[in-house]
């Protein structure tokens, strides 16, 4: 079998992926190609470049833990001013970004990296995704986790391209079509649990294509989960954390090892259906009770399903899944 690792978006919520990682590496799963979108765009270069062994990990856990918004999203008055005006297409300049994936890639081009790795882009102009697979690796990087007006696009043999996450197509079509049938998507999840909606351009735009990013997901596993041997691992839930906020990294890491260790040691019925655990919804408390961003969560665990002391879900709703009405692969 040919296993894949489709690792998803979510600007700072991608330190989820680094342990979803370890559990796998721990388990002795690796992969024989590697798939990113924006923000696992960069973890995916990063491990395709030094494999999947612990001490890559930790080196990656490493990076995750020292990141700050500025490091990614450099906020610049001038420059703010400049894309209001029409004079800059982005609030945020690339350079920090680029400093960032060039000082810790050991390689220059995709095709010379140790795993094979593909990333995922999006035509600015015709919302198809590209998927990067050769030549220069650091702008594939950047392209793939371009977010629209927040960062530049990228020219890149003749198209601009931005954030994978948009495309019409994501990442786990691109893997079927690489020829994997053994398929594990690290979803990096959203921000299901923030008190109240984000209040900046930045903020909002990096929340609203994580949902998007997720809503896309949902949609690839109810399409490809017959297909192929399909294994989605279950993003953290609920999650207080704003995707543009990389302070809680370490947090992350540590809670997706244990929620991963924990799914992978589940068998079988025991795991809650892949499009049930990826259900869009949100944590609303009750009045009188804590809000999700004083870390307390009364009665939540980690299924996302479960309606339980005033919280909404998208499965709370009554919508009977495909799975629930014939027969599926996935885990």
């Amino acid at each position: 079998m040919t296993t894949a690792f489709v690792l998803g978006g979510g600007a700072g919520l991608g330190a989820v992926e680094v342990g979803m990682l370890y559990a796998l590496t721990e388990r002795g799963i690796r992969p024989d190609l590697l798939i990113g979108t924006s923000a696992g765009a960069l973890n995916a270069a990063y491990v395709a470049g030094r494999g999947t062994g612990l001490p890559t990990l930790d080196e990656l856990a490493a990076i995750w833990r020292k990141l700050r918004r500025q490091d990614v999203f450099p906020l610049d008055p001038v420059r703010q001013l400049l894309a209001v005006t029409g004079l800059r297409s982005s609030l945020c300049s690339e350079r920090n970004l680029r400093q960032l994936i060039e000082s810790h890639l050991p390689y220059r081009d995709l095709e010379d990296a140790a795993i094979p790795v593909h990333l995922v882009a999006t035509d600015l102009l015709t919302g198809r995704e590209v998927l990067l697979s050769t030549g220069e690796a650091v702008s594939a990087v950047l392209a793939s986790a371009a977010v629209p007006g927040v960062l530049p696009a990228v020219q890149r043999e003749g198209l601009s391209l931005v954030d994978g996450g948009i495309a019409d197509d994501a990442a786990l079509s691109q893997a079927v079509a690489l020829g994997a049938d053994d398929v594990w998507v690290l979803p990096a999840g959203y921000a299901c649990a923030l008190p109240r909606p984000p209040t900046t351009a930045l903020a909002t735009a990096v929340q609203a294509l994580t949902l998007l990013t997720h809503q896309r997901l949902l949609l690839e596993v109810a399409n490809f989960s017959e297909r192929v041997e399909l294994h989605v691992l279950p993003p953290l839930c609920p999650v207080s954390v704003s995707p543009i906020d990389f302070t809680h990294a370490g947090e992350l890491i540590e809670r997706a090892h244990r929620a991963t260790q924990a799914w992978i040691a589940a068998k079988g019925d025991r795991r809650p259906h892949p499009e049930r655990i990826l259900s869009l919804h949100n944590h609303r408390p009750r009045v009188g009770e804590p809000d999700a961003s004083s870390g307390r969560i009364p009665g939540r665990g980690s299924d996302p399903t479960r309606p339980e002391d005033g919280y909404t879900t998208a499965a709370a709703s009554g919508r009977v899944w495909p799975s629930q009405r014939r027969g599926t692969r996935s885990s």
